[in-house]
């Protein structure tokens, strides 16, 4: 793999550090390592083990800054052939997040800090996986940053045990007791707090030394002559060092007898914790953030709470005064370190959260339709499933709540997400409330079946990369990848796999499917049985209804009672299908024909029970509908009545059928509303007969 990580600066401190440790691990590994920051003191320690370094200024919070070194990152990213960009701050995450979206490289984080709650930290929340140094900090990004769980990755920091060696402390114990807090000098770190307690330790332990590791940044000088202005009132000045900012950190602690962490505010992990802990130095730590992973208060530790001088100071004095229970304390926490926080273990808990995000990837398909699309969708959907296996890859399918039900059992799909355009998810709102849900899930490709204006403006809201669809001018450039829609017409199915092809994806099976269950047909078989259906019967389903939306589509009432009388002279049964808005309809062509014994399943059938009964007809007749997609899917051969629409757009896919279609200068004309509907009315039912009885044989 080829791993860029990505922080302001490389000196010393915890992040530098860990950044540092992962890259010399990763060339060891044979993996490709590059560095993008600021510079510092450890970049010749890193270029040293094999690593790259590129100097920018991705420290600066300047949004000119930002977006002046966006095309400069992606240009390394390029050049480098990065697969994963891993960024450690929220500046250099900034940078990454909008280079990465230039580039192929995934896009990691490590949330170092318990970050405020503002717009410019929600970057750290938006990457394909978000590592987190302790569960405190996990449960900060997904309640304060909706960050969804599945992203989340705990990967501790971890020390380097062959930097770090251990030293009973009973054995190191001299005259002198030392104490030392490590950590920059900020009001969050708690000196003062620290100092105060050193004051009261003071008077117990005359050879007290306390050591103040670490530096003050330039904002914060004020504090530090705050902190040396405490030290000096207490009288402590005398026992006090001001060591500032140490690269030898083994060595320091080589000669303490004590740390102490005294941090105020949540702490994201506590990593001076365990390098103390793996030096055989017990710990003494305020109770806060990620430090509670870490220690089990009197067994490898002790913990106080925040901003507490006197209980800080109660602890020290239990260390000081029961060396046995220090040497307990000591190897307790040493074992634990061994165990869960070694360089080693975060190094391959790192790589596999790499080598995740590089193999599991999760696909949207949109399509947003009427229950004909939907189920014109499923060839589609199978040939995204065989090219994308279900071991790496996760397929989520949107689609809109009258049509959910086709999909419920579909083997092809891991996930089902529904939405109501025409009620709670109507307007702008409902649309940006709906992509606020799918840029929570992360996508890294959305495939637009629908391609239309709402389709395409859910596939650009997701945030995905990798968006792909028709060039049709209904908003079609929020799309990343886009195919013209050329001419001559194709159609349905070949039309989707236009758009799949961009992806390798090729028209190999165009078959349609659905997925009924067992009580689905169950419920079918009760409705025949109570018809007193014969199993030596050929039965024809004629489907009365179209969209009411589409009156141009509708077979005329003289003609469906000569078809019924017809077919019933033959002693073949007729099933009649359609919803509830035609149970008129059904009631005027039942009552003219009252010799005929008509199967009524107008709207008494799901559309799953639906696709039952059309698998149980012989032959079925119907308008461009969906009806006809199910026969379709379902394998009954079918009788296709075109008028107002193309066949050569809208036909489903079918080894049995026959098209009826009159040619007439204005047809295919789309239009809903006709005064003299020629295109149906010239549809005689001596043809239809005649088409069905070529079916039957």
């Amino acid at each position: 793999m080829k791993i860029l990580q990505i922080l302001p600066e490389l000196n010393v401190g915890g992040v530098e550090t860990g950044t540092l440790d992962l890259s010399k691990y990763l060339v060891r590994l044979g993996h490709q390592s590059v560095v993008v920051s600021a510079g510092g003191a450890l970049v010749k320690e890193l270029e040293a083990s094999g690593a790259k370094h590129y100097t920018l200024a991705v420290n600066k919070k300047s949004i000119v800054s930002i977006f002046k070194l966006i095309p400069e990152l992606a240009k390394i990213i390029k050049k480098e052939e990065i697969d994963i960009v891993h960024a450690r701050s929220r500046v250099p995450a900034w940078i990454a997040f909008f280079a990465c979206r230039r580039t192929k490289a995934v896009f990691i984080t490590t949330c170092h800090g318990y970050y405020q709650k503002h717009l410019f930290s929600v970057v750290m929340g938006w990457a394909k996986r978000v590592i987190v140094l302790s569960n405190v900090i996990a449960r900060h990004m997904i309640e304060d940053f909706s960050v969804p769980h599945e992203r989340i990755r705990l990967v501790p920091r971890s020390v380097d045990l062959e930097k770090f060696k251990y030293l009973d402390p009973r054995t190191k114990r001299k005259q002198d007791f030392n104490v030392a807090i490590i950590g920059r000098i900020t009001p969050l770190k708690g000196h003062l707090h620290f100092i105060k307690a050193m004051a009261r330790v003071s008077r117990l332990v005359p050879r007290l030394k306390v050591w103040i590791v670490g530096d003050a940044p330039a904002s914060k000088e004020a504090y530090k002559e705050e902190v040396q202005v405490l030290v000096r009132r207490l009288g402590l000045w005398h026992c006090t060092e001001f060591l500032g900012t140490q690269r030898d950190v083994p060595g320091i602690l080589a000669h303490l007898d004590l740390v102490v962490l005294a941090t105020t505010t949540h702490e994201a992990f506590g990593r001076v914790v365990v390098e103390a802990q793996a030096c055989g130095v017990p710990v003494v730590a305020t109770k806060v953030g990620g430090v509670v992973d870490i220690i089990e208060d009197g067994k490898n530790g002790l913990l106080v709470p925040p901003a507490d001088h006197k209980s800080m100071a109660d602890a020290v004095m239990r260390i000081f005064n029961d060396p046995q229970l220090a040497g307990e304390l000591a190897e307790n926490a040493y074992a634990k370190v061994k165990e869960k926080y070694n360089v080693e273990l975060m190094v391959k808990n790192t790589l596999e959260v790499y080598r995740q995000a590089l193999s599991n990837f999760k696909i949207l398909i949109i399509k947003l339709g009427s229950l004909g699309d939907i189920i014109l969708s499923t060839a589609a959907l199978r040939a995204i499933r065989e090219k994308f296996p279900q071991e790496n890859f996760k397929i989520s399918f949107l689609i809109g709540e009258e049509s959910k039900d086709i999909l419920l059992r579909s083997p092809y799909i891991d996930e089902l997400l529904v939405c109501d355009l025409k009620n709670k998810d109507r307007g702008l709102m409902g649309l940006w409330g709906i992509g606020r849900i799918l840029r929570s899930k992360n996508f890294d490709i959305v495939i637009d079946l629908q391609n239309n204006r709402r389709s395409h403006v859910l596939t650009y809201l997701s945030g995905c990369i990798n968006r792909y669809g028709y060039d049709n001018k209904k908003f079609a450039f929020l799309l990343s990848h886009a195919i013209k829609d050329e001419k001559p017409p194709v159609d349905p199915v070949t039309h989707q796999f236009r758009i799949l092809k961009m992806l390798g994806i090729d028209l190999l099976d165009n078959r349609l499917e659905l997925w009924p269950s067992g009580e689905d047909a169950k419920t079918v078989d009760e409705l025949l049985n109570a018809q007193w259906l014969s199993q030596a019967q050929k039965v024809v389903g004629i489907n009365i209804s179209a969209s009411p939306r589409w009156g141009t589509k509708r077979w005329p009432l003289e003609y469906l009672i000569c078809l019924c009388q017809e077919l019933e002279l033959k002693d073949i049964r007729v099933v009649i299908t359609g919803t509830q808005d035609d149970l008129g309809f059904a009631s005027l062509l039942i009552n003219s024909l009252k010799n005929t014994k008509i199967i009524n399943a107008c709207g008494k059938t799901t559309i799953n029970e639906l696709a039952v009964l059309i698998k149980r007809c012989h032959v079925f007749v119907s308008a461009d509908s969906s009806p006809l997609h199910i026969a379709s899917a379902v394998g009954t051969p079918f009788i296709a009545l075109f008028g107002p629409t193309d066949p050569r757009r809208h036909l489903p896919p079918g080894k049995d059928y026959i098209i009826i279609k009159k040619d007439l200068n204005c047809s295919p004309c789309y239009k809903t509303k006709c005064r003299s509907k020629r295109c149906m009315v010239e549809i005689n039912p001596a043809e239809v007969f005649e088409a069905i009885g070529k079916l039957l044989k």
